[in-house]
């Protein structure tokens, strides 16, 4: 079967572009392991964050230092046999987070973000999804004076910068905003542009569905099998063999796999993370994705129940499950907002595929004609999957991106 483009991985950055490529009357063929949206996409805070154009960065003060080395924390926790193959993307990391670096990467980083809300609406209006998509922010909590005050710092900083909108939260106005919520918080801030997703999941599968009503086909396969073909490319389906003139490797935390293959050294490493939904006590309503500062975890009001998310944990990628911050967090979640029995049978993991720059990896691969990269988008890759899946659409179709790709392309880690 011929096609004029493969997609290769169906998160959403790869569902994004499949959708984008077809919109452009490209035929596009659509591959995963697994159905759409059932790995990394599938399991996140849900949010698309407007505000977020300072990417996480590595903490740099030998005080967070310090209290993350003893390894009992919510919001980070790591394999220490894995830290050895870890420690060149870490100290590369943890260089890229000094001050005037991340601002800078910020300055790079920030036209992604504001472009990532309104580009998920067009595509979401499209796909006939909008209803899973909740213009409502989210809230950061604290139990700390010292806390709220450094954040709201940050938060001045980024509305001067970058034009930010926020909201601070005093005792009162958050009890208003939530009224579930423990009364022992001093404070909140609230991110008001930001919109939060009451499924991921079903936000994927929405746009898969409207990619297959545009009359593009998904398949199952492995991307390992990708082999070039001629002018082209080729690869393994349950279905048979498929080729195409030009191939996007979307595979987030495996991307890896496929570019090494392919002769690639790139510097791409995974946080893992973990979620498990609750139900809430008889009249508990939570408004909000609240972001609990102090403590270092997250609860979204999902379609399924609360959503008590985790922070990072360094690990290798096929490492066993090790859900120890979720086992930590659901005591201090119990004491902010009322949660009854748990809902899943299992904490969920996925694995967040990350650059240590911070930045995705989007644009041409250097050194093989019609293949693309679209992957390694840290903590914000459902934020970012939209804007991605138009910047490679319009590329490989010969249209001004969007956006300039330049700070994006692998070229920048070395990579002739």
């Amino acid at each position: 079967m011929k096609f004029d483009t493969i997609v290769l991985g169906a998160g959403i950055v790869g569902v994004s572009i499949a959708v984008h490529l077809q919109k452009r009357g490209r035929s596009v063929a659509l591959v995963d392991r697994k159905p759409p949206g059932r790995e990394t996409s599938f399991g996140n805070a849900g949010l698309l964050q407007r505000e977020g154009v300072y990417p996480y960065a590595f903490p740099r003060d030998l005080r967070t230092l310090m209290h993350y080395a003893r390894n009992d924390s919510i919001d980070v926790h790591y394999h220490r046999s894995a830290l050895l193959k870890l420690a060149p993307f870490l100290l590369q990391y943890w260089r890229n987070s000094e001050p005037a670096r991340h601002a800078a990467i910020a300055r790079l980083y920030a036209p992604l973000i504001e472009h990532s809300v309104v580009e998920h609406e067009m595509l979401a209006r499209d796909a006939d999804v909008e209803s899973l998509l909740r213009p409502i922010g989210w809230i950061k909590v604290f139990h700390k004076t010292a806390t709220l005050d450094h954040s709201l710092r940050d938060a001045q900083r980024w509305h001067s910068e970058y034009g930010i909108q926020y909201r601070a939260l005093d005792r009162s106005q958050l009890h208003h905003a939530e009224p579930h919520l423990s009364h022992a918080l001093v404070g909140g801030l609230h991110y008001t542009d930001a919109v939060s997703i009451s499924d991921p999941g079903a936000l994927v599968e929405g746009y898969a569905a409207y990619f297959e009503r545009l009359g593009g086909r998904f398949f199952t396969g492995d991307a390992i099998t990708l082999e070039a073909a001629g002018n082209g490319w080729r690869l393994l389906t349950q279905e048979g063999s498929i080729s195409a003139s030009s191939a996007v490797i979307a595979l987030g935390p495996w991307a890896k796999d496929v570019t090494t293959a392919l002769g690639y050294r790139l510097p791409l490493e995974v946080k893992r993370g973990y979620h498990m939904h609750f139900v809430a006590q008889a009249g508990a309503v939570l408004n909000h994705p609240v972001f609990d500062v102090d403590n270092g975890f997250l609860l979204a009001p999902m379609a399924r129940g609360i959503r008590l998310t985790t922070g990072a944990e360094l690990a290798h990628r096929d490492a066993p499950q090790t859900p120890v911050q979720l086992k930590r967090a659901e005591p201090h979640a119990r004491s902010l907002f009322p949660l009854v029995e748990r809902i899943d049978a299992e904490p969920w993991m996925g694995r967040r595929p990350c650059t240590p720059d911070m930045m995705p990896v989007i644009g041409p691969a250097p050194r093989h004609k019609n293949l693309w990269f679209a992957f390694g988008h840290g903590h914000h890759g459902l934020t970012l999957g939209a804007v991605t899946g138009r910047m490679i659409a319009e590329m490989m179709t010969g249209e001004e991106p969007i956006i300039d790709p330049a700070p994006y392309r692998a070229e920048r880690f070395g990579v002739p």
